[in-house]
């Protein structure tokens, strides 16, 4: 099927243990697996992602019609350092905190779903409770948000859409309470920067935008004091991105210069683009540096990412993209 691009083909992130994760996303979310997972022994892909001689498994998953890739590193490679857990004491504040929201139509029933992961330590809630976001917030208001953490420790968000918000697909039928993704979340320190990253070198459109506040943003960040300008950005069709810029409170902390793809914290949404040329080029002066070593072409490898050449870059903040073009 042809798509107008960018088009965002998956996000996803690494996992201490891919199957395990899947079963927690399957069981308790309602994902289905896409096929079986794949162990991949360097090669392209490996040199893409800045682990040339790495051993990985990547097993994907989707809900409606967003993927969710699980990646884990069975062996970084000679020389490579081991993966790092998530910091501790990460807060959405930090330029690490990336999620994935999940648009349900009943927060109670996926809620209940989770209750038993809940009730046996396996995931933490971040949020204090469901949040209703107030009617004085026209772009927000009568959504119901809330956040917690999966089992590696990555921060996901449940999101449901009051009947005057959301595209048309979040108000359909489902066989479970999880619809899909509509967006993925990041922590930066610029809104201007980010926008000029991804709507002038990628070619994103606007979206919402807007500041929150307030004790309802405070319950659902597990903050204080909580100030944040947030600012989307749209793909043609599917999931798009969101800007988090914390204005209050302060003290989040930067990504770590050298996070790559073994650490846990690692998260990574692969766009199809059409011309990695031209992004190459300018990526720099727009904010962004290259992972990869140029473009890589992907060889033998090609069929299973469904292109023939790939550039592996970083936002300003150091979120990672994998661009794709046949």
């Amino acid at each position: 099927m042809t798509r107008l691009l960018p088009h965002i083909d998956s996000l996803g992130f690494t996992t201490a243990d891919a199957e395990a994760s899947a079963a927690f996303f399957e069981t308790c979310l309602g994902f289905r697996r896409l096929g079986e997972a794949v162990v991949l022994e360097g090669g392209p892909y490996a040199q893409l992602v800045g682990l040339p001689d790495a051993r990985l498994r990547v097993l994907r998953l989707a809900i409606g019609a967003e993927v969710l890739e699980l990646t884990e590193v069975l062996a970084p490679g000679p020389g490579a350092r081991p993966g790092r857990p998530i910091p501790a004491g990460s807060r959405s504040n930090d330029r690490w905190f990336q999620h994935a929201c999940l648009v349900v139509n009943s927060m109670e029933v996926a809620l209940a779903g989770l209750q038993p992961a809940f009730a046996a330590g396996r995931i933490t809630a971040i949020s204090s409770a469901p949040q209703r976001l107030p009617d004085w917030n026209a772009a927000a208001a009568g959504i119901v948000a809330f956040k917690f953490r999966d089992p590696d420790g990555h921060p996901l968000e449940l999101l449901q859409f009051p009947p005057d918000k959301g595209e048309a697909r979040w108000h359909g039928d489902a066989p479970g309470p999880v619809l899909g993704i509509d967006h993925s979340a990041i922590g930066i320190a610029d809104t201007a920067a980010s926008c000029r990253f991804y709507r002038d070198l990628l070619g994103l459109a606007a979206g919402g935008d807007g500041v929150n506040s307030g004790p309802e943003q405070d319950g659902l960040d597990g903050l204080a004091g909580t100030r944040v300008h947030i600012t989307g950005h749209r793909c043609p069709s599917g999931a798009g991105v969101e800007c988090l810029d914390y204005r209050e409170p302060g003290g989040g902390r930067p990504m770590p210069a050298d996070q790559g793809l073994q650490d846990l914290a690692h998260w990574q949404l692969r766009l199809r683009v059409p011309d990695l040329e031209a992004i190459a080029e300018r990526a720099g002066a727009l904010g962004g540096h290259l992972i990869s070593a140029g473009i890589i072409p992907l060889g033998d490898q090609a069929e299973w990412l469904g292109a023939g050449r790939a550039l592996q870059l970083a936002d300003p903040d150091g979120h990672r993209l994998q661009l794709l073009q046949d």
